[in-house]
């Protein structure tokens, strides 16, 4: 069955990563079939409703991160690390209220965000929940980078390399098979770059919200961390992976299906989906109610109540 949050969570606080703004974030339980939905309540005078969507990203904006926009141009940024929280948790349905443009970076990791919606719980809903299965093999290119997605008996697996100077080659595969296992293997992995990257996007004035305490910088000449230590050996492909749980949960449903990246991003992996539901013979939507299967349906819309 699809799942809501038992009660509204904490308010949480930060500051936007890309920004710099200060920010509140506060989830709140859904509807059945509503989906992730984000709600800007710094805004007044338009629509002021951004659904978590593929179709919804702006992809000439989404180098560096996910970029939502809605119809009336209104912006959600750096939304991945709650969505992969979100999906990571199992919660299809759930309103977002967010106090500006940004979503709050916290630590740099999907962790915090997990912790506010563990610390209320899920509540079962009476409304079937859908899957999307990947019925053939999908692959998105650029030079020696590619992301694909693939048919897979089970729940989401993935396939992650990344490769970076002096950090050297790093691969992991995970499967998204509960909660449990997201929050013990990448729910905690941070947010990372090289130092020297870090100190020209600083000087240029971007990544206004970024620090040591919010992101994993690693040192250029051997890929060891500057200024800290890091929570895992593999870190930074653990949050890779992670951040492409929650690119892949704008498909407005969990996958069934096996992802694989070789020095993929935010930009490939919106691609990726797109050219997966543009093909009909390449996935069906099934529910886990026997009986009910729905082969070639287009993805459920965002209906709010307001």
């Amino acid at each position: 069955m699809q799942h809501t949050l038992k009660t509204a969570t904490q308010i949480l606080h930060g500051v936007g990563l890309h920004t710099g703004a200060e920010v509140t974030l506060r989830m709140l339980p859904a509807a059945p079939d509503t989906g992730l939905l984000f709600v800007r309540t710094d805004l007044s005078s338009v629509n002021t409703y951004v659904p978590a969507q593929y179709d919804s990203v702006d992809p000439d904006a989404s180098k560096l991160c996910t970029y939502l926009k809605n119809t009336a141009g209104v912006v959600v940024q750096t939304p991945e690390h709650l969505m992969a929280a979100l999906a990571g948790c199992g919660i299809d349905n759930a309103l977002i209220e967010i106090s500006a443009a940004e979503v709050p970076l916290m630590d740099g990791s999907a962790k915090p965000f997990v912790d506010a919606i563990n610390a209320v719980g899920r509540k079962a809903q009476p409304a079937p929940r859908a899957r999307l299965q990947v019925l053939k093999t999908v692959r998105v290119q650029d030079g020696d980078k590619f992301a694909e997605l693939a048919a897979h008996d089970g729940p989401l697996s993935l396939d992650f390399t990344i490769a970076f100077p002096g950090l050297g080659q790093q691969r992991r595969k995970f499967v998204l098979s509960d909660a449990q296992a997201f929050t013990a293997e990448v729910a905690s992995a941070r947010t990372f770059t090289l130092r020297s990257v870090a100190e020209a996007m600083k000087a240029a004035g971007r990544v206004k919200g970024g620090s040591l305490d919010n992101a994993l910088v690693l040192n250029d000449e051997d890929g060891t961390p500057y200024g800290g230590k890091a929570r895992y050996a593999d870190e930074p492909v653990r949050h890779k992976i992670m951040d492409a749980v929650g690119d892949l949960a704008l498909a407005g449903m969990p996958i069934e299906g096996a992802y694989t990246a070789v020095r993929g991003g935010h930009m490939m992996t919106n691609q990726l989906l797109r050219a997966l539901l543009a093909d009909k013979s390449a996935w069906r939507i099934v529910y886990d109610i026997a009986g009910i299967n729905v082969p070639q349906a287009e993805t459920r819309a965002v209906q709010v109540a307001h």
